[in-house]
């Protein structure tokens, strides 16, 4: 291929952010000659997005930055159907209020990545024209140009068939769904390109295929990676639990330390997609050997965080963080939480499991037999253990901790 010519694809290809594009060349053209539109959606099935969608968030940011407009499409509309691709099983059907309300808590995130301020960016919300489309309308001049033999060639449905997993049919009506979307957004913005993750490829190339049969100019797919990390982990998950981006879900500090504590092999790629930092600098930490190695994983997590929640939290958690490991003091701004039963006592165990440090009682248990769970920075070795208020430090808190890099301060009620 050619040396590119637009800003937008040169820093997605150097940076690492591209998986597949349907015509890169023809992309590229076009975004070297003016203004595009671009979107990604977002279905509405938590209360918050998780870091597997900060990738595209991120996309979205950099085609702003390069002189275009970003949308930001909220699912609405397709929530109520839900997505089967990447599914074993089927959606839990949310309620409108359901919905409503994990589309207020997944909003506040986009406003951190791109500009909303005079139409530099949109908002949308797919349920605007998918809950007023009549059923026989809809067969008739949209599901017509679909053939029943391509989508069951589809991934999200052929490996469910597969291994004989069910498929609803309002599953099997996403990808419709999901094309007619691209086609509408081509027609109200003159949207020209759809991007996503690679399991995303199929419904985007079905949107491409619509919109040629309905008349719209040309359109575009580009896909992200789906990350894992270097010993194949998916990226966005933990062992206790998502890593959220809405702060009232996961704790600057937690996301901080979800940051820090990324593997060596990982440092110059998760550099290079989940901060702003110039490509040089990145390469500067990417060299550091050693335990230097150390200085690069706490620079990504303070430009992580800064982007997510704000550089003054970033910077707070750097220091709570020296405060802890350096230091070994007992840093204030640590997560907290309120307990109510130290009068009469709590099962160690119990209380492990209401700060969210282990997800079950038993998993408590095989903690402390493997010397993971401490108390104000003692191992425990008791399985029975219990809390009281005689474990209060002088600074009225118990500190609870698995492992070296997870803490909390416990108070009482």
């Amino acid at each position: 291929m050619t040396a590119l010519k637009s800003d937008f694809l040169r820093i997605l290809t150097e940076r690492g952010y591209i998986h597949q594009c349907s015509d890169i060349e023809g992309l590229d053209e076009a975004a070297s000659k003016g203004r595009l539109t671009a979107y990604v959606g977002y279905d509405c099935t938590a209360g918050s997005l998780h870091i597997g969608s900060l990738i595209s968030i991120m996309m979205l940011h950099w085609f702003q930055q390069t002189g275009h407009r970003p949308i930001t499409l909220m699912g609405g509309g397709t929530t109520r159907v839900g997505d089967p691709s990447g599914r074993d099983e089927t959606r839990r059907i949310l309620s409108l209020d359901q919905i409503e309300e994990n589309k207020r808590g997944i909003q506040k995130v986009f406003e951190k990545f791109v500009r909303f301020d005079g139409g530099e960016a949109v908002m949308v919300d797919n349920a605007e024209w998918l809950t007023k489309l009549n059923y026989i309308e809809m067969l008739r001049d949209i599901g017509r140009h679909f053939s029943v033999n391509r989508m069951l060639s589809f991934d999200s449905v052929k490996m469910r068939l597969e291994r004989e997993q069910e498929l609803s049919f309002i599953e099997f009506n996403y990808m419709i769904l999901q094309a007619y979307d691209f086609v509408e957004l081509s027609r109200r913005y003159d949207c020209v390109l759809q991007m996503g993750g690679s399991d995303q490829w199929g419904n985007i190339v079905n949107g491409i295929d619509l919109g040629r049969r309905m008349g719209t100019p040309q359109l575009y797919a580009l896909t992200c990676p789906l990350l894992t990390t270097s010993s194949g982990a998916k990226m966005g998950k933990t062992a206790s639990g998502a890593v959220w981006l809405n702060e009232e879900m996961l704790s600057a500090y937690d996301y901080w330390q979800y940051w820090r504590n990324t593997e060596d092999a990982d440092v110059e790629r998760f550099l290079r997609l989940f901060t702003t930092l110039p490509l040089d600098e990145v390469a500067r930490l990417a060299a550091l050997g050693g335990s230097e190695i150390n200085e690069a994983k706490k620079r990504l997590a303070t430009e992580a965080t800064a982007l997510v929640h704000g550089r003054d939290k970033a910077l707070a958690a750097e220091e709570t963080a020296r405060k802890t490991f350096e230091e070994g003091a007992l840093a204030e701004d640590l997560p907290s939480f309120i307990l109510t039963d130290l009068t009469t006592g709590m099962s160690a165990n119990t209380a492990f499991v209401m700060v969210g440090l282990v997800n079950s009682t038993s998993e408590a248990r095989r903690q402390i037999a493997n010397g993971g769970l401490k108390i104000n920075d003692q191992i425990v070795t008791d399985p029975k253990a219990t809390l009281t208020l005689e474990d209060l430090t002088g600074s009225g808190v118990i500190k609870l901790s698995l492992g070296r890099k997870r803490h909390v301060l416990v108070r009482p009620a």
